[in-house]
């Protein structure tokens, strides 16, 4: 049910507070519409006992749309409608983080009437409320020293970079005793897939649908769709819900211009300004770009064909993939590709990952092996396979993942180059295929696969400024891409037997 009393009750108390912040500071915190819509139902939608419906909730949107201040006044108000001895928390990914909320807070209670009321603590990131027997508390992140908490509130700031779900999992879990506690998470998209974010987002996404029945969880997410056009100001409009009101359109348009001149930044811009999730922190290749060289590549049209190629093993338990480079007379490349995927935790994958490996098994994109980890046997035959079809003449894998399959595709009669995956040797093959790329003469047909890859990929750079594919901070498979980096290099070394970067040096692209 829904009290009308209840909700005007919570929006009267935040909008007696003042704003903290210039130009406003000072002013009344009146609350514009999307922010009035959270308050009203995160505070007057009752169960029948007359508690609050919602324990959770999740707002995700992008940056400068007030999500802090509306924080600090919803924590306020958990400390001043409690039911005695509450304890409200500030929580993220470091304590100074965690401060931000709470020095929002604070400076409210200055500002307003609820310094009669409420003593603030500022070397003790503490506000206390002294008739009630309750506080309010910026903490730390170390999650081993709150599991003696009771929290009645919890407000966890920029969910996304909470390093592990550990401080999620004590502060959510220590509520249980009180009678309508509420956890009230706000936070940016982020590119970790793998992290606690990505993981309440995906259930937040999932209640929206329908798909999920959780009454007692609420989701917010302003996000521009993932195939909108991050230059587009009507994208803009449509997940900035404060655009043309507090949040500056000129200052969007100015960070827009800055992420096209600098590749580097756009992930930074569709993230933190579109609340898209990205693929990694920092895009290194361009996505257009990599679409734009697609091209036509025919596999039949390239039997009998020379070629060298990559075989990047990975784990046992992930994806393999295998990459061969047709060097053409024109200074041209032609990359196919083959995957391989353990079939056993194929499904688990997909919906974890929400990768779809299911669709590209079944348009033969990637071959599934039986059991849980790649049966090397498989890759044996069908690389025996392929060298009937295509004159394979190295194969270039990392010389510290040599396996027993190396040493049997040497006795089947394959040349085997061992490659370090270090500056040294991946550097120069590296920048080549970002010139390939930007001048359009890379065709690897549109492969999906490979292209996710692309995607995903995250670069490390020396002080040299030599760089070289990181998997540590790709938080997304890439070993395509450095199967490709590798067969690259021999395909390049071999085109007239003195390599290119010897005839005009490296090409550095930043």
């Amino acid at each position: 049910m829904f009290s009308e009393v209840r909700a005007e009750r919570a929006v009267r108390f935040i909008e007696k507070l003042k704003h903290t912040k210039a130009p406003y500071r000072g002013k009344p915190f009146i609350l514009k519409e999307f922010q009035k819509k959270i308050v009203r139902d995160l505070f007057g939608t009752l169960n029948e006992d007359g508690t609050r419906q919602y324990r959770k909730a999740y707002v995700e949107e992008p940056r400068k749309n007030g999500k802090s201040e509306l924080a600090a006044a919803v924590a306020l108000y958990l400390l001043f409608d409690g039911d005695g001895g509450d304890e409200i928390y500030s929580c993220a990914g470091d304590r100074d983080q965690a401060a931000i909320v709470f020095d929002v807070a604070a400076d409210m209670v200055r500002l307003g009437d609820l310094a009669k009321r409420f003593k603030v603590i500022d070397h003790r990131k503490r506000i206390v409320y002294l008739a009630k027997g309750s506080f309010y508390h910026a903490i730390s992140a170390e999650a081993s020293t709150k599991h003696g908490y009771n929290a009645s509130g919890v407000i966890f700031d920029e969910l996304h970079v909470q390093p592990n779900r550990q401080l999620w999992d004590v502060m959510t879990t220590s509520s249980g005793t009180r009678r309508q506690p509420l956890i009230f998470a706000i936070t940016t998209a982020g590119y970790d897939r793998q992290s606690i974010c990505w993981e309440v987002h995906s259930y937040a996404e999932a209640v929206m649908r329908g798909t999920i029945k959780d009454p007692s969880f609420y989701p917010v997410i302003y996000s521009a769709p993932e195939d909108a056009d991050w230059r587009n100001e009507k994208v803009w409009a449509a997940c900035n819900p404060a655009l043309g009101d507090f949040r500056s359109i000129e200052e969007m348009r100015s960070l827009c211009r800055e992420a096209q001149a600098t590749p580097a930044l756009e992930n930074t811009f569709r993230r933190l300004y579109l609340c898209q999730w990205t693929q990694q922190e920092k895009r290194w290749m361009p996505i257009e770009a990599w679409d734009a060289t697609a091209g036509e590549v025919d596999p039949d049209e390239l039997k009998g064909q020379a070629c060298y190629a990559g075989l990047d093993l990975a784990s046992t338990s992930d994806l393999a993939a295998f990459v061969m480079d047709f060097p053409r007379g024109d200074g041209e490349h032609l990359a196919l590709c083959r995957f391989w995927i353990p079939e056993e935790n194929l499904a688990e994958r997909v919906k974890k990952d929400r990768v779809p490996y299911d669709q590209w098994r079944a348009a033969g994109l990637v071959a599934a092996t039986p059991g849980n980890v790649i049966d090397y046997r498989y890759i044996f035959k069908d690389l025996v396979e392929l060298r009937e079809q295509y004159d394979i003449r190295e194969i270039a894998y990392d010389r510290w993942g040599a396996t027993q399959l190396v040493q049997e595709l040497q006795g089947e009669g394959f040349t085997m180059v061992p490659m370090g995956q270090g500056f040294a040797s991946m550097a120069a093959p590296t920048k080549e295929l970002m010139e390939l790329v930007l001048t359009k003469k890379l065709h690897h047909g549109g492969n999906p696969v490979l292209r996710w890859m692309a995607n995903n990929m995250v670069v490390r750079q020396d002080p040299a400024g030599n760089l070289k594919p990181d998997k540590g901070k790709s938080t997304e498979k890439i070993d395509g891409m450095v199967a490709l980096i590798m067969a690259l290099d021999r395909a390049t070394r071999h085109g007239s037997g003195v390599s290119v970067y010897e005839e005009r040096g490296a090409v550095i692209i930043r």
